[in-house]
């Protein structure tokens, strides 16, 4: 928070009512941005569906392609009854979905947007991005548990084990790139791909970095319950997964925190592997920041929706041997080969 002060007013705060003042629109600014995202994802994943099966996906509300679709939805989830189940444990089954959604929403502080556009530049960037994520898998062990339903329960388990698996290769990959640039501050890892595109980390290092980034990536879509990843979701096994007895608001928190998740892993991605805010190409510069990291995070959250509707979904026991036979290994062996590459090229 310190660093995104400093640089609107130049220096430290002159009072706590200056400081408050620039920290709670940092929180508004940032939870309208996540709100906005939410919704326009939510529209474009309905119309990345339906193009990909043949058909148009919401055309009408709103007018150009339907796109108030996912406004409307918004406001029927507000004004739908909020339901808590008689045999449910009232205050975990509440507090739940709040705990999902600031796991990811605190996540968002440390996103470098621009060189000087960052609300806290932390020297432990990564590592706080790594850890505040993990309240998610509290918030989804709640759901399922407080929920007193066995389908949710079971979401829920599937849910904890799966993001707790695949937290070690995505972090793994991440510390490839923190050992190359000898720091954890996020701007410190994008700064490093100043220049041309061939000097982001996913073609530096070959194939030592471009096999980081796969690794991520794929960590990425199992930590947000993506296909082929979203056992804990499975419609066709259990209903809807952990969040099968929530209604309303409550469970359109669970979708806000979906969405901005998605955002948040894919912009993380940006930023360790594909130059964060730099275009590639020094003439394009001129391009603000900010534009530059939305645009790349957006591509990598449409590939997550291409895949939705391209691949099956995966068996509890081929996604837990995907990532404890295969991607854990693979990942060591890639860290010990980055290192290597240090030592030859004199980084170490």
């Amino acid at each position: 928070m310190q660093t995104w002060i400093d640089n609107l007013t130049g220096g430290p705060p002159t009072s706590p009512l200056v400081y408050l003042t620039f920290m709670l629109g940092a929180c508004v600014s940032t939870l309208g941005f996540i709100a906005v995202l939410a919704l326009f994802l939510i529209w474009l994943e309905r119309k990345v569906a339906g193009h990909m099966q043949s058909r148009l996906g919401p055309m009408q509300v709103g007018g150009w392609h339907g796109w108030a679709q996912s406004i409307a939805d918004g406001f029927k989830l507000f004004l739908k009854e909020d339901i808590t189940p008689a045999s449910a444990d009232r205050l975990l089954f509440k507090l739940a979905p709040y705990i999902v959604f600031a796991g990811s929403f605190t996540a968002f502080v440390v996103i470098p947007w621009s060189q000087r556009m960052v609300i806290a530049d932390m020297n432990i960037g990564i590592f706080y991005v790594l850890a505040i994520t993990s309240l998610v898998v509290v918030g989804i062990l709640m759901a399922g548990w407080a929920s007193n339903n066995k389908w949710s329960l079971f979401g829920a388990m599937r849910g904890v084990a799966q993001i707790v698996s695949y937290e070690l290769p995505a972090a793994l990959s991440l510390v490839a790139v923190v050992m190359w640039v000898g720091s954890l501050k996020l701007t410190d890892i994008v700064g490093s791909q100043a220049g041309w595109f061939w000097n982001w980390h996913v073609f530096r290092g070959f194939p030592f970095f471009t096999i980081g980034a796969l690794i991520y990536y794929i960590s990425a879509l199992a930590e947000t319950n993506r296909v082929p990843f979203d056992i804990p979701e499975a419609e066709s096994e259990l209903v809807a997964g952990y969040h099968t007895e929530y209604t309303g608001i409550r469970f359109a928190m669970f979708f806000l925190a979906e969405y901005a998740n998605m955002f948040l892993v894919s912009a993380i991605a940006a930023v360790a592997y594909f130059g964060g805010w730099y275009t590639g190409i020094p003439y394009l510069d001129f391009i603000p920041g900010p534009i530059v990291l939305v645009v790349k995070a957006l591509a990598l959250v449409f590939v997550m929706m291409w895949l939705r509707w391209t691949l099956p979904r995966l068996r509890v026991d081929q996604l837990m041997a995907l990532c404890w036979k295969y991607m854990i290994p693979i990942a060591f062996f890639n860290l010990i080969g980055i290192g290597i590459l240090m030592l030859i090229t004199g980084r170490a």
